[in-house]
């Protein structure tokens, strides 16, 4: 067996929680994914099962766009960068839905991003959410990162929600947060669900529960 299975995967399970349910419903030992997804996170998370199948993963998300909707707290900030983390309130300012949209406008384009200090980045074989979790203080280097497309979808303070296209390795949790330090805020990330990869889309994801052998 070799195909790729595209999963609208549900909140709370891991991207490897998915692909021991694959590999346990496909008696398939060689089972990948490409672009993992946070726990909170939902939507589409492709599934390679077999050998050549999994070959590709690797192929199937570099340089490849991404597209996420996402809803974004304003007014706070997060240890994580989003809501699983120490929230700290900030000034409750209440921004114009213009100032909003240009602000928006203003990550379009090719930026360096710093990614969050609760990521699975390695440090000298350590991975950063690792060292921070046991309160160890370090910096992540800023990458190179593209947002494609930024779209404001609708603003109820102190609720966001915006739509975006963006580069491999870019993490909306960081962006998340950009936004917020660039409107004086402060930001999170509450909400996250990613639609698209590169040609894939979720309207062709199957739900995790009607994978068949």
């Amino acid at each position: 067996m070799d195909s790729l299975i595209l999963v609208n995967k549900p909140k709370g399970m891991t991207s490897h929680d998915v692909v021991d349910v694959v590999r346990k419903i496909t008696g398939e030992r060689r089972v990948g994914h490409a672009g993992t997804l946070d726990p909170n996170a939902t939507g589409l998370l492709i599934v390679g099962v077999g050998r050549e199948a999994t070959k590709k993963l690797g192929d199937l998300t570099k340089n490849t766009k991404k597209t996420y909707e996402a809803e974004i707290i304003l007014g706070a900030n997060s240890t994580t960068d989003d809501s699983e983390g120490e929230i700290t309130k900030q000034d409750d300012k209440r921004l114009s839905y213009e100032e909003i949209k240009k602000t928006l406008e203003s990550f379009v384009g090719e930026q360096m991003q710093t990614p969050p200090a609760y990521s699975a980045i390695k440090l000298k074989g350590r991975k950063a959410y690792e060292l921070a979790r046991q309160g160890k203080t370090f910096e992540l280097a800023p990458r190179k990162v593209i947002v494609y497309t930024l779209k404001l979808l609708d603003y109820n303070y102190p609720v966001l929600k915006i739509k975006c296209e963006v580069s491999s390795g870019t993490y909306i949790r960081a962006l998340a947060r950009d936004i917020g330090t660039e409107l004086g805020t402060g930001a999170y990330l509450k909400e996250l669900r990613r639609t698209k990869i590169g040609k894939y889309d979720i309207k062709d994801a199957v739900e995790i529960n009607d994978i068949k052998p």
